[in-house]
């Protein structure tokens, strides 16, 4: 019996006394996955990635789960998970992980001919900075996003000429600006998931009535959608400017003034993966896991 450790957030946990609003993605992600391995003779067992009594040394591997609380530790995450790959296999890679924590990576990925947003990226969320990047960016409306951050967290929009939010609500340090795209509103958001390089599904996420964020937290909600073969093509060319092998990888994408679908973020570290929206979740997963485990053996 192969046992795996599944790395998962203290406060994703429904007794915890801040349990995260959206802590049920957790439980759903988990059914499919889990019950697919144990029937390939694999065992998750769900570990609270910052837990002091974590003995990484009693599991066969680690996979990174819903360690969705690291955005506000970066630094405590990342030595954490240094000591852990040196004593197991850690999936998705530490190098992948160190990546793919700053958003930065889609300057990487730019570079390589991937199309992304149009970014700004700058040293902080300041009034001159934000006044400067409708110009720069020639729009009326953009959002402003943490370099590093998921969810969401400490993220907002901004219209040409508004009052800025208070400080609290603004990335803390360094950050990215990017044109607000009228087709999140009316089209959404499209998550491609693939298992080691292999397309599972792809989710349509759509914001509520009056909001712009996709995540389930604020409303947000998402639909089965079957994509064409060439955007699947499309998400998969993300993929393959990326050097790393992946147990799992989500593409996110949005369509641009030019009718083009466009690269918001690629997520490699702590995915949500849209179980309802994928029936073979369980066995694309476990596949992909048993297949990486005998190559690293």
């Amino acid at each position: 019996m192969t046992t795996i450790a599944f790395l998962i957030a203290a406060n994703m946990l429904k007794d915890h006394p801040q349990v995260r609003s959206d802590h049920w993605e957790l439980d759903r992600e988990w059914e499919p996955i889990h019950a697919a391995c144990a029937a390939r003779g694999i065992t998750l067992e769900q570990i609270i990635w910052d837990d002091p009594a974590f003995d990484p040394d009693t599991f066969d591997a680690i996979v990174i789960g819903t360690t969705w609380d690291y955005p506000e530790r970066p630094g405590e995450f990342v030595r954490t998970l240094e000591r852990l790959s040196a004593r197991r296999p850690l999936f998705n890679s530490l190098a992948t992980v160190k990546w793919n924590l700053s958003k930065a990576y889609l300057r990487d990925l730019a570079a390589r001919n991937v199309l992304t947003i149009p970014t700004l990226w700058r040293e902080r969320a300041d009034a001159p900075t934000i006044a400067n990047a409708f110009d720069e960016l020639q729009t009326d409306q953009i959002v402003i996003k943490p370099q590093v951050g998921a969810s969401a967290w400490r993220q907002a929009r901004l219209k040409r000429g508004e009052a800025l939010p208070p400080s609290e609500l603004l990335p803390p340090g360094r950050c990215l600006i990017q044109p607000f795209l009228p087709a999140i509103l009316d089209e959404g958001e499209y998550s491609f998931l693939f298992f080691n390089g292999t397309f599972s599904h792809c989710a349509r996420k759509m914001p509520a009535q009056g909001d712009y964020r996709i995540q389930a937290m604020y409303g947000g909600y998402e639909q089965m959608y079957e994509p064409t073969d060439a955007e699947i093509a499309m998400a998969r060319s993300t993929l393959d400017a990326i050097d790393e092998p992946l147990l799992y990888a989500r593409v996110d994408m949005v369509r641009i003034p030019s009718s083009e679908l466009a690269v918001m973020e690629v997520e490699l570290i702590e995915p949500y993966l849209y179980p309802d929206q994928g029936p073979h979740i369980g066995e694309n997963f476990a596949a992909a896991l048993e297949t990486m485990l005998h190559q690293r053996v």
